[in-house]
């Protein structure tokens, strides 16, 4: 595969995260990509010599499998180069397979990764069986974690989404869409977390049902990486408050995710609560958002915080990554 990082480097060049005023500048770049999406596919075709099928469902880029000149399919995967796509490939090239789809070609500056074709590709959300799922998702989570790099182009935890200064901003906003209380909440369980003397890892940053696949190579792989740093129980959130609210039982369901997560893991159970809270606040409503938060994990977090006292809880042993790819 060719070395992709000095343009990965010259895309993230600015860093940090986005403010409300450049996410609306990021969605007019996408609306303007997107009405050029035949133009980017067929490109894509004539520089890797391929034949691209059918789309493969909803995406915010473009996603679809394709067959070489030479025989085989892969996958393409294309969006609009710049810090978003350039962290997705970087921690795909890190994982290098392991736990994740594997990263087989890359050209950052026109958005453009070819990756391997994930067959049977049955996302995890057709298990219905939530215990198992949730043992699933726990092991491609153990697999996908390794220490980060010293040089990267990923989001601190702290940061991602808009992090404490967003959380910080919806608390000061008392007519938001967020109770003050619970973005109070949020907002000093994510300062301790990130304040916590716990190793960095490299994080999915959006590891749920519809981003693990059914493999060959090994059993279920992760798709999608958001690429973010930071402990390693702030990546069980995303798995907590997706689909929840279509079981039964939320309030049982979640408890018992929870539980089963802290001890596949091996994290306390008040940890993953207190990572989960302020990802879920952020994911339902995140930096330059507006409209109506999302629903789903808003509630999540509101029943997190009815599951007993968080403040002030120790950190506890926890996976050791991997040391970083070379």
């Amino acid at each position: 595969m060719t070395d992709t990082r000095a343009d990965v480097w010259e895309l993230t060049a600015a860093g940090g995260e986005q403010s409300g005023y450049e996410s609306r500048n990021r969605r007019r770049d996408h609306a303007e990509w997107m009405s050029r999406l035949a133009d980017h596919v067929a490109e894509v075709e004539r520089r890797w010599s391929l034949a691209v099928q059918e789309p493969l469902g909803p995406s915010n880029g473009y996603v679809a499998r394709a067959n070489r000149e030479g025989g085989g399919e892969v996958v393409v995967k294309l969006g609009v180069p710049g810090i978003e796509f350039a962290r997705e490939l970087e921690a795909l090239r890190l994982y290098g397979g392991r736990g994740a789809v594997m990263l087989l070609k890359a050209e950052p500056a026109h958005g453009s990764m070819m990756l391997e074709s994930v067959r049977p590709g049955r996302v995890l959300s057709d298990v219905s069986n939530d215990e198992e799922a949730t043992t699933i998702a726990a092991s491609v989570m153990r697999n996908l974690w390794r220490r980060a790099p010293e040089q990267h182009p990923f989001a601190a935890m702290s940061e991602f989404e808009g992090g404490v200064e967003w959380l910080r901003t919806c608390r000061a906003n008392k007519r938001g869409p967020i109770p003050t209380t619970l973005a109070s909440r949020a907002e000093g369980l994510l300062r301790e977390l990130a304040t916590a003397r716990v190793e960095p890892v490299l994080l999915h940053g959006d590891l749920h049902h519809d981003n693990i696949l059914s493999a060959e190579r090994v059993p279920w792989l992760a798709i999608d990486p958001k690429g973010v740093v930071g402990d390693p129980a702030y990546d069980v959130g995303p798995f907590l408050y997706n689909r929840l609210f279509e079981t039964d039982c939320p309030v049982k369901v979640l408890k018992r995710r929870v539980d089963q997560m802290a001890e596949a893991l091996g994290f306390g159970r008040d940890r993953i609560v207190g990572a989960a809270i302020p990802r879920a606040v952020l994911a339902a409503w995140p930096s330059g958002a507006s409209g109506e938060p999302w629903r789903e994990p808003l509630r999540c977090a509101e029943l997190l915080t009815e599951q007993g006292p968080i403040s002030g809880r120790r950190v506890d042993a926890h996976h050791r990554p991997d040391p970083p790819a070379p």
